[in-house]
């Protein structure tokens, strides 16, 4: 967390920021500036300038400037965007319940009084000027059945590694991997380039109601999986005990009836 979806809910919030005089920056945490990017730098780039368009790849935010420069933000676990006091996400799952601006790793003030705070209480997130979009891959919104075969249903990589690959599609978090793979019926261990046509096309469409659903109930801890996420935990629609590992360096939990592991 935070992952595509809240995301695109930071970004729609990032709209109210457009258009709007850009008078300083506070960006004193140098770990938080990530690659060349300079506290000098973002002074220069920003102050006197405005936010002219607000995009989102993946887990990617990216607001242009009207001077031609780019400004990415990541979220890291923790992070969340606050434009004039306004939250579009006051609640994490798996952060800090507490509302600190000691927290405030960003802040753009505006000359009309307001101002745009990224607040990370972990700082796993970060700020970069011109950040290289062509790193990511197809967002996760919009990847068609045959990208998806092409970009991600490859090799002998587990499944749910290749779908957390922010490279191959970007966007697919944790949460989002694994309430997919269990509406699908696919056991996240499998060899990703093991799927036919079908069960491709079957993924891609539950990859598409979950990011739907997350995206109408608030968030990707909205999923159905979601109470069952503990050890012991059952799932919701067999009821036997979930199957709890780890796949692509994340902890997976998954059904052992509908799901079952490739032998």
């Amino acid at each position: 967390m935070p992952e595509g979806v809240e995301i695109e809910y930071y970004r729609r919030s990032s709209e109210a920021a457009l258009g709007r005089e850009i008078a300083s920056i506070e960006a004193d945490d140098a770990w938080f500036l990530k690659g060349d990017t300079t506290a000098e730098a973002l002074v220069d780039a920003l102050e006197g300038e405005q936010f002219s368009e607000a995009r989102r790849i993946g887990k990617l935010l990216i607001l242009d400037v009207s001077n031609g420069a780019r400004l990415g933000l990541r979220f890291g676990m923790t992070g969340r965007l606050i434009v004039d006091d306004s939250a579009s996400i006051e609640y994490l799952e798996y952060s800090s319940q507490r509302n600190d601006p000691a927290w405030d790793r960003f802040v753009v003030h505006f000359a009309d009084g307001g101002d745009m705070r990224l607040r990370d209480p972990r700082r796993l997130g970060g700020v970069a000027l011109d950040p290289d979009e062509s790193a990511l891959g197809v967002d996760a919104f919009v990847i068609t059945p045959s990208q998806l075969r092409d970009r991600v249903l490859v090799g002998t990589v587990a499944l749910k590694a290749r779908l957390l690959d922010q490279a191959r599609v970007a966007g697919i978090g944790n949460l989002i991997a694994d309430e997919t793979l269990w509406r699908a019926g696919l056991d996240p261990a499998r060899q990703a380039g093991s799927l036919d046509k079908g069960e491709s096309e079957k993924l891609v469409r539950h990859l598409r109601k979950v990011l739907a659903e997350f995206l109408e109930n608030g968030g990707s801890h909205t999923g159905r999986l979601q109470e069952s996420r503990h050890r012991g935990g059952q799932c919701p629609k067999d009821g036997v005990e979930l199957l709890r590992r780890e796949i692509g360096g994340r902890t997976t939990f998954s059904c052992p009836r509908h799901q079952p592991p490739s032998r």
